[in-house]
């Protein structure tokens, strides 16, 4: 006696799709609005209403869709669920693996593979520690005396053998070569050659003295040469503005990002500015200054300092001048 084929039990079941459909339409909602509120896409909730959940991602995927969409129409939750186990028959698959033999097989294998690794572990532990233990052996042992001995075996008048310890010599060959040669130059008579007389050289004395002949004497500056004093160069005068247009100076004592921007939307300066520079723009006004940090910048509008801690939100700062 075999058991019905799930797809025809399937097939017997009655859709929880068209319960969902029809208690949807009864209260007035849209496909659009269901799908905004479970988060899903339309084209989901169309499959689940017409019972099309093969092509869901999975039935453990489409029974929480099911459960989830009970719970906004405010229906059974369970008796859909059970309605989606017949229809898709997940029910009778569950019980049917549940009832196979053989399962215990995969948790040999899987055991017998832990095994392995496990083993495989130990050796590798065990040879990393091997390995560490020989090192620092080999780094404790002292290393071998550095002796500056030979050894030399004579053999002495009874036939028996004796072993002497001679010191190396330590001076290099060199060393006796210079001193034989010092020695030599010791002992040679130093012989003085005199220096030849170039013709027509005349004595030092005469020439110092003839130089400073011809040198002509120091001359002392004069009192109103040493007096004068450079004229003070005055100030540019400050271009007048036209009619619409502001003159904005920025000084900055710390590095701050500016923007400034004039009426016609055209921008005057935008770049990181470095602390201890200054500058200068005019433009049509309102002028739209943006200060990246507004604790570093000093502003100057049409010759009257601006106060920035009325426009200042955290570190920056944004205001319209000339309003």
């Amino acid at each position: 006696m075999t058991a019905p084929h799930p797809e025809a039990a399937a097939s017997t079941a009655a859709n929880p799709g068209e319960t969902l459909r029809a208690a949807r339409e009864e209260k007035g909602l849209a496909i659009s609005a269901v799908a905004q509120q479970l988060n899903l896409t339309e084209r989901s909730v169309s499959q689940i209403e017409a019972g099309d959940f093969s092509r869901l991602p999975g039935l453990t995927f489409a029974r929480g869709y099911v459960r989830a969409y009970a719970k906004l129409l405010e229906l059974d939750q369970n008796r859909l669920v059970n309605e989606f186990d017949h229809f898709t028959g997940s029910g009778a698959a569950a019980s049917n693996i549940h009832s196979l033999g053989h399962i215990d097989e995969p948790g040999r294998l899987s055991r017998g593979v832990m095994r392995f690794f496990v083993f495989a572990l130990i050796l590798v532990v065990a040879g990393g520690a091997l390995f560490w233990w020989q090192d620092q052996s080999s780094r404790s042992q002292p290393a071998p005396a550095v002796t500056t001995l030979d050894q030399i075996e004579v053999e002495a008048a009874d036939g028996t053998t004796e072993i002497h310890l001679l010191e190396r010599d330590e001076e290099p060959l060199e060393l006796d070569q210079s001193e034989s040669l010092d020695s030599q130059a010791e002992g040679a008579p130093a012989q003085e050659q005199p220096e030849p007389e170039q013709p027509g050289q005349a004595p030092a004395e005469e020439v110092e003295e003839n130089l400073a002949a011809q040198q002509p004497p120091a001359v002392e500056p004069s009192v109103a040469e040493t007096e004068t004093v450079s004229p003070t160069p005055e100030p540019a005068p400050t271009p007048e503005l036209a009619s619409g247009e502001g003159r904005l100076t920025l000084t900055f004592t710390a590095d701050c990002w500016t923007r400034v921007t004039d009426a016609d939307g055209e921008v005057l300066y935008s770049a990181l500015a470095k602390a201890g520079s200054s500058r200068t723009l005019v433009g049509k006004t309102p002028l739209d200054l943006h200060l990246g940090f507004a604790p570093g910048a000093q502003v100057n509008f049409n010759g009257e300092a601006v106060n920035l801690s009325a426009m200042t939100r955290g570190q920056t700062a944004r205001l319209k001048l000339g309003q």
